[in-house]
This record gives C-alpha cells, sequence and structure tokens, in this order.
C-alpha cells in the first residue's frame, strides 16, 4: 500500500470531493490562504476526545503532561475537559495560570526546580510538587521557613524499568538523571526525611518509564513495582507518569488510553494498591490532533543518488526527527489519498545536512515545487521542542473545530526576533 495510511490524520480529518484535505470543517487550502506555512493544524475535537478518554480511565488524577503542546489555549481546553496539568519550569507554570487554570490543578514537576520556580510554584498554591533530589528537599525547606501552608509532594523514584524506547526519553531505569532510585536506597532515604520534614506533605511516589512506549507489558510492570513500594511504606496515592507511544508511521500501533489504563490498573492491583492512581498523558492526547503543512521550494535530483524536496520548515519546528531519528509520514493535502509512489528526502531550509525531517518519504510522482507538503502527527514535541535556528521565524498555530478557525499562536515576526537582542 502506498497510500498515506488514513487512521494517521485527526479524527476530524476528511478528503474532499476534489481530493484535497479537510480538518474540523475547513479545507487545508483555505486555512494556509489565510495563515500561510509552515502552519500548525490542532483538531480541537480530536483533543477534546482523547481528554475525555483520560479522564473516564483516571479520573479526577488525569494529568495533561504540558510539554508535549503548551499554549494559553490548549491549557484552557485540557483544563475545561476535567483535566489537571503538569508543569515543569517557571515560563510553562505562568502560561498555565495567564490560561486561568487554577493552581490546585497544578503539578508542578522538574529534575532541577530553582528556588525562583518552586517559590513561584509556593505562591501559586500548585496542588501537587513532585520532588526529585535532596538538593530539592534542602530548597523547598529553606522556602517553607516562613509562615506558609505545607505542599502536598510525591517523591519520584526510578523503578529500574527498562522502556523499549530511544536512550534520550528512557527514565525509569535507573541510570537516569531523575528521581530517586529504588535499587540503592536513595528512595527510601528520601522517603524518611520528607516523612520527618515539619514543612512537607508526602502523599506519594510517582514514577515514569519513558515516552513514546508501546508495550504495555512495561507499564503493567512498573506500575506493580511502584504500587509495591506504596504499599510497602503505608502510602495511599502513587503516580505512573505518562509516556505512552502513539503511530506515526505505516505499521506501527499503540495501545489506547484505555488500553493503557487497564494495563496500570491491573499491575497496580497485582501489588494490593488500592489508592489513588495518578497518571500524565500528553502525547496520546496531542499528538495525532495535529498536522504540519509546509511549502514545496526546491526539489533537487540528484541522478542515481536520491531526489530532496525542500519544505520552508524543518528542523526548528520539529527536531524529532534530528533528535530521535523519529520517523514521519508525507503526503499532499491536495491528494490526500493519491498513491504515493516516488521515494524522495523531505528536507527542512536550514544550514545542516542533518536537517532531514522525512529520510525515505513516499510522494505522488507529480509532485512539483509550489505544491503544499503535510507531515501529520505533529501535535506533540513539535512545536513545544521549536527554535530559531538560523533565525527562522516560529510558524503559527491554529484551532479547528466545526468549520471554525482560531488563531491560538500567531507567527512570529522580526521584530519578535529583535526583541530581547540588545545590539
Amino acid at each position: 500500500m502506498t497510500a498515506l495510511p488514513l487512521h494517521l490524520l485527526p479524527d476530524t480529518a476528511e478528503v474532499t470531493a476534489t481530493g484535497g484535505l479537510s480538518v474540523g470543517g475547513l479545507a487545508v487550502d483555505d486555512l494556509v490562504s489565510e495563515y500561510g506555512t509552515p502552519l500548525f493544524v490542532y483538531d480541537t475535537a480530536h483533543i477534546r476526545e482523547r481528554c475525555r478518554q483520560a479522564v473516564e480511565a483516571f479520573g479526577d488524577t488525569a494529568v495533561y503532561a504540558a510539554k508535549a503542546f503548551l499554549c494559553r489555549a490548549i491549557a484552557a481546553l485540557v483544563y475545561e475537559e476535567g483535566m489537571r496539568i503538569d508543569v515543569s519550569t517557571l515560563g510553562e507554570l505562568a502560561t498555565a495560570l495567564a490560561a486561568g487554570v487554577p493552581g490546585d490543578r497544578l503539578v508542578m514537576h522538574g529534575n532541577n526546580k530553582s528556588e525562583a520556580e518552586l517559590r513561584a510554584a509556593l505562591d501559586a498554591e500548585v496542588g501537587l510538587i513532585v520532588v526529585d533530589s535532596f538538593d530539592e528537599i534542602d530548597r523547598l525547606e529553606r522556602l517553607l521557613e516562613a509562615d506558609r501552608a505545607r505542599p502536598k509532594v510525591m517523591l519520584r523514584i526510578t523503578p529500574g524499568v527498562e522502556a523499549h524506547t530511544h536512550e534520550f526519553i528512557r527514565t525509569g531505569h535507573d541510570d537516569s538523571k531523575f528521581g530517586f532510585t529504588v535499587s540503592t536506597g536513595a528512595a527510601d532515604r528520601a522517603l524518611d526525611r520528607v516523612i520527618e520534614s515539619p514543612f512537607l506533605d508526602l502523599v506519594g511516589v510517582h514514577a515514569h518509564i519513558g515516552s513514546q512506549v508501546f508495550r504495555e507489558e512495561s507499564f503493567a510492570e512498573a506500575a506493580a513495582i511502584v504500587a509495591r513500594y506504596a504499599v510497602d511504606r503505608g502510602l495511599t496515592e502513587m503516580s505512573i507518569g505518562g509516556g505512552l507511544g502513539v503511530p506515526y508511521v505505516e505499521g506501527e500501533t499503540a495501545p489506547t488510553i484505555t488500553d493503557w489504563s487497564k494495563s496500570i490498573h491491573d499491575g497496580v492491583r497485582t501489588a494490593g494498591f488500592e489508592g489513588r492512581i495518578w497518571a500524565e498523558p500528553g502525547r496520546s492526547i496531542v499528538a495525532a490532533a495535529a498536522v504540519t503543512i509546509y511549502r514545496v521550494g526546491t526539489i533537487k535530483e540528484i541522478p542515481g543518488v536520491r531526489t530532496y524536496v525542500a519544505v520552508d520548515g524543518g528542523m526548528s519546528d520539529n527536531p524529532r526527527p534530528v533528535l530521535y531519528g523519529s520517523g514521519y509520514e508525507a503526503f499532499l493535502p491536495r491528494a490526500v489519498t493519491a498513491e504515493r509512489t516516488r521515494r524522495v528526502r523531505v528536507v527542512g531550509k536550514h544550514c545542516e545536512s542533518g536537517d532531514v525531517l522525512v529520510p525515505d518519504a513516499l510522494v505522488p510522482e507529480d509532485i512539483a515545487v509550489g505544491d503544499l507538503l503535510a507531515t501529520p502527527v505533529t501535535g506533540a514535541y513539535g512545536h513545544s521542542m521549536g527554535s530559531n535556528y538560523n533565525k527562522v521565524l516560529r510558524p503559527p498555530v491554529v484551532f479547528v473545530e466545526d468549520g471554525r478557525a482560531r488563531l491560538v499562536v500567531r507567527r512570529e515576526t522580526i521584530e519578535d526576533l529583535l526583541a530581547t537582542d540588545l545590539g
């Protein structure tokens, strides 16, 4: 099969009578006419449905992992759908608060929280702080010597689970910058320290084994280990973090949020844990909700070698292929179901040979300069990990639903780019 696998598109995506792509009831061509390229198009009905699945699975302890994609509009949307939000920096905290999310619906993460970040979290009265190091305990106790309410905290532990994913996004094994290792006794020492602290209110433990994990068995194993740790130490709350993978290319499959929840709950039950279970899906909420639309600027055929198709974005709006070797599909929005029989390398406009979006893409034979080219499943870790490399301007984000488009992040301007450059 060489046609685009349609299940990779957002929920409301449709092929129009002329073969083009519409999302949220709006033709992509029309969106590009108004907002230009590159352009992130998000299907908000898709996001709402995934939020509802998470809340159905985990209830009040379903937490959206903001690092996947955060702006004020998405923070407001997931909060409206009943999810809490986890933040890990001063900027993420400020964005969620600016969206109107109450502090008690936020979870503060981070392996190296500064005093400024912890102070801001305390001032906002965040609902939970996930403590990651002994240094952080020291910082919190210094800040809490004043007359403050004791914050609720969880200890992040590394359970020693080896997730089958890329080295850079594995976090549950012992060799990790995150958390207190169980195997070395650091987790128990941290537990004792927090229990004895007059300033901190320990409610449970947290673990996260990695990102883009497909194996349900890995989650069940981690859940059982964390649950047993919690039961043995009399704790009534635990978080399994996030990390649920999503399919990006033809042939990949992943558990649904509902399946993921069942694996976690099954693992927890084997350990006899009966308390509250927290979970932090991010990628599985927003990844497949978006497509990125580019315009082809150059097609360079090197006989006997390969054909390069260069678009007007690249590693500045999607660094995942460069960082992790992540795979994507490519297609032409004017001909969604067309046979893709021409093999090309889709590259960006940056001055790097490694600026590759899709190294081995299939596209229609008649692809031409000026065509729109799209990559699906770009709603997570694209815009949020974007940069201004080569002083390229960050693209806009448009939310679409029921035939209406809303610009939620405008395109950067040269004035924006120079605003912090004092010369």
